[in-house]
């Protein structure tokens, strides 16, 4: 049994259906430390409200409260060990996955709560995607990496299963340099490559928001320049949330930033105001070089 509290029993049909893209949720009346979105921005695709995780005694985030923008990019920075992986893992219940973790709290996609007992945390996966910080392709070909994961998730009225291979690959900018080498191993492909398969593999389901936890840390320059123009063209239609060590990154790709300390969110807001004139002095100390 899940430890968050339970949603309403229509949630687990809302989840399977899936909803309308960025249909508007009931407003909050707390906007902690001004993480909710102004009035008149852009709605929120996902919400989390008071988000606590811990794993036995440890507690790797205290209280989060967070909105996330549909069809933007949310970055989150921090030192390392702040907690900006496990609240990112718990926007998709992959926490559920971790021995010992007790998760508090709520998390909304859409309006709907995903933390219910009731709810299959794999529909949730379905629509909220995960690409981890070091490219995993499945032992097997190029195009068996994508295909799987679309039977998988397949239900009447999807394309084929050739065409979704396709059109996932092309999403990720990676056809044109796989399409004559689709039954080689997808091991055989570089570093740059590989995570840029594993991003074709989720969104191969086509989900609606994408979770990127350092998708870029184990990556050259130049595969990492790669990895960023293809966020800059996912965000059209998807809303992305980053996990990254590098300030710089943050700066190019994102519209908005989270800062996370010692398991608390410090600092959210625009990503151009956050870096020239943030509101908390760990903000600036951290962004300035003091720490981390």
């Amino acid at each position: 049994m899940h430890p968050m509290e339970q949603s309403s029993p229509r949630a687990s049909t809302y989840l399977a259906e899936g909803a309308a893209h960025g249909e508007a949720a009931s407003k909050t009346s707390a906007d902690h430390a001004g993480n909710a979105l102004s009035p008149g921005g852009p709605s929120p695709k996902m919400r989390a409200r008071n988000l606590t995780v811990r794993y036995g005694p440890i507690v790797a985030v205290t209280d989060v409260s967070l909105d996330v923008p549909a069809r933007q990019v949310l970055a989150l920075i921090g030192p390392s060990g702040c907690g900006k992986s496990t609240f990112l893992r718990s926007l998709n219940r992959m926490n559920d996955t971790v021995p010992g973790a007790v998760v508090s709290g709520d998390v909304e996609l859409d309006g709907q709560s995903i933390c219910g007992t009731e709810i299959d945390p794999v529909l949730v996966r379905k629509r909220v995607g995960m690409v981890f910080q070091r490219a995993s392709p499945f032992p097997t070909s190029i195009f068996e990496n994508v295909a799987y994961t679309v039977r998988v998730a397949a239900h009447r009225g999807q394309r084929d299963v050739a065409d979704r291979v396709e059109h996932a690959l092309r999403q990720a900018e990676l056809w044109n340099e796989v399409k004559d080498r689709l039954k080689e191993s997808g091991t055989s492909l570089s570093g740059g490559q590989q995570q840029r398969l594993c991003i074709a593999r989720a969104l191969a389901v086509e989900p609606e928001v994408l979770l990127m936890d350092e998708p870029t840390s184990a990556l050259d320059p130049i595969a990492t320049a790669k990895i960023e123009e293809l966020v800059s063209e996912l965000r059209k239609g998807l809303t992305i949330v980053i996990v990254t060590h590098s300030m710089q990154q943050a700066a190019r790709i994102s519209h908005r930033t989270g800062f996370f300390n010692m398991g608390s969110l410090i600092e959210v807001g625009d990503t151009t105001t956050m870096f020239t004139r943030p509101r908390e002095h760990q903000t600036e100390d951290y962004i300035s070089g003091r720490f981390g």
